[in-house]
Parts: structure tokens; C-alpha cells; sequence
């Protein structure tokens, strides 16, 4: 197989740089032979992947996080016929904060094993999600979840998944409210908001679990919304999004968990957004989510 390596220098501020000669050794190790592309700036991995694509790779390994494999994706997707296969596989070697989509598809975080799993190539298809124009592998969100990202972006005291939970705090304090409209498969919603999150996998922020009961193999989307009054049931549910089995905050008042395959969102004011953890460049009161079933083939363990 023709393999790209594509490396996010900044991922994890810019630690993936200082790991990089520790996971090209480990891609070595396995005798791979690749080509290398570097970003240079942000969403230059789009670029770069589509035109990894246009010059017959058939495989694209991001390293780096979360928002890494976003990019990626969108660039691999780029002119792409949603009814056709997807057009090459990708693999991750985890160099991110995070590495949610990594963790959740089994993706170990050691790199030489990582590499490992590169070389025996060994491949299972997951679904993609796509919000508006934008694709994502991991999740989505917007309301609360974006904001606190828009938060978490100012913060620079305080590195690593760390970091999240105090953009957290930050955001609760905030406590942004939306009304919003939300239409599912079979269902519906109209009242106030304070997050909606959509996921393929089950966890974001390296801590939380937005939506636990989501599988990027089942070819579902699952998302949770609900609407907390106060700072305090806010607070209250904080705990409980960082457990991933029994005692979920999705199992409180106000809280809902729904598996579909398209949702469409109308805010009645302008919300954050997010896929992967990369915020739309605009607020936006309109979005509409659709999954595309065992769509992208991922190297696995």
C-alpha cells in the first residue's frame, strides 16, 4: 500500500513535534515505507490530504489528536461522491491531548505499538458523521459543549486534558441557554436547550463522556440534549459526564439520549459548533447531522 504519513506538529502544543523521531523510529521499526507531509498552519492537513488523495495514496496515517483526523477527513472527502466507498484508508498514531477517536476505537497510545498496528494492516470500517458541509469521525456538538471550547482556546496557564475541565468550569459560569427546535428520525423537541452533543464515539475532552452510548460501529447517531435551570444542576451534572457506565449524566431530569441516523437543530440565536473539537469558523442557528453507515475504513488492532 502507498502510505502518507501526515503529521500536526502543533497537536498537544506542539508535543507531537518532540515525538515525532519516536514515532518515525517506530514506523521504521516495522520496515514501512512512507512519505512524510508536515502542516505548516492551520487546516493545512485538508490540503494536504486531498492531495494525498489526488496523488494515488491509498492510505493516510494523521499523526496527531482529534482535530487532526478531522482535518484529514475533510481533506480525504474532498470532491467526493457520498454514494461511492470512501476513497482511502486512514490509520492514527496518537500524538494528540486527547486522542478520543483513537481510544475509542482501540487504538493503543504506546507508538510502537501503534505502528504495529500500521504494518499488519488489519482494517474495520466506522461510520462517518457529517454536520451541514463538514465530516466528522469522533463527535460534534454545539450549545454548551463549543462553548466551553471557546474557552479552553483562551486558556494557555494550564496544558493537557487538565485544561478542559477548568474551560469547563469557565463555561458553566457563563451558563449560555438556547431554544432550540430538534427533529429526529422518529421524534421531536422544542424548548430550551443548554447542550446538544453528537457523537460516533463515546467520548471527548479526554475526560468526558458526552455521549456514552454511542458506537462508530453501529451505524447510528447518538446524541444527548438536555436543560439544566440553574449553575448548580449544571455543576451537578459535571461529575456524571466523566462516567461512561452506570450513574451517566444522561440518567438525570432534563437529560435524553436518542439514537438516530439525521438530526436537524434551529437555534433561535447564534451557537458555537464544533466537529472533532474544531469550531466552526461562524455561530450558526441551523444545522443539519446525517451518518453515513461503515463508511471509513480504519486500520485497528
Amino acid at each position: 500500500m502507498k502510505i502518507k504519513i501526515l503529521l500536526n506538529p502543533y497537536s498537544n502544543r506542539w508535543n507531537s513535534q518532540q515525538r515525532w523521531t519516536e514515532a518515525e523510529s517506530a514506523l521504521r521499526a516495522t520496515q514501512l515505507d512512507f512519505d512524510l507531509s508536515v502542516s505548516e498552519h492551520a487546516d493545512h492537513l485538508v490540503d494536504l490530504a486531498a492531495d494525498a488523495v489526488r496523488g494515488g495514496y491509498s492510505t493516510l496515517i494523521i499523526a496527531g489528536g482529534d482535530g487532526s483526523v478531522g482535518e484529514v477527513v475533510n481533506g480525504a472527502a474532498r470532491g467526493w461522491n457520498e454514494k461511492s466507498a470512501f476513497r482511502v484508508t486512514l490509520g492514527i498514531l496518537p500524538l494528540g491531548t486527547a486522542n478520543d477517536l483513537a481510544d475509542n476505537i482501540g487504538i493503543p497510545r504506546d507508538l510502537a505499538s501503534a505502528a504495529k498496528v500500521i504494518s499488519n494492516g488489519k482494517t474495520r470500517r466506522v461510520d462517518l458523521g457529517k454536520c451541514n458541509e463538514r465530516y466528522f469521525l469522533n463527535n460534534s456538538g454545539a450549545g454548551l459543549e463549543p462553548y466551553v471550547t471557546t474557552k479552553q482556546e483562551k486558556i494557555k496557564w494550564i496544558s493537557g486534558v487538565p485544561r478542559y475541565l477548568v474551560a469547563a468550569v469557565q463555561g458553566i459560569m457563563d451558563k449560555p441557554t438556547w431554544h432550540a427546535r430538534l427533529e429526529w428520525d422518529d421524534g421531536s423537541y422544542d424548548g430550551p436547550l443548554s447542550l446538544v452533543s453528537i457523537g460516533n464515539g463515546y467520548r471527548t475532552g479526554g475526560i468526558f463522556f458526552m455521549t456514552p452510548h454511542a458506537d462508530p460501529f453501529d451505524g447510528k447517531l447518538t446524541f444527548v440534549h438536555g436543560y439544566r435551570a440553574t449553575r448548580l444542576g449544571l455543576f451537578q451534572a459535571l461529575p456524571r459526564a466523566m462516567k461512561p457506565g452506570e450513574g451517566s449524566f444522561v440518567e438525570m431530569d432534563g437529560m435524553y439520549e436518542i439514537h438516530c441516523t439525521h438530526l436537524k437543530i434551529r437555534f433561535d440565536k447564534p451557537s458555537p459548533v464544533h466537529t472533532d473539537g474544531e469550531l466552526f469558523d461562524e455561530w450558526l442557528t441551523d444545522l443539519e447531522y446525517k451518518i453515513f453507515p461503515s463508511c471509513v475504513q480504519m486500520l485497528v488492532p
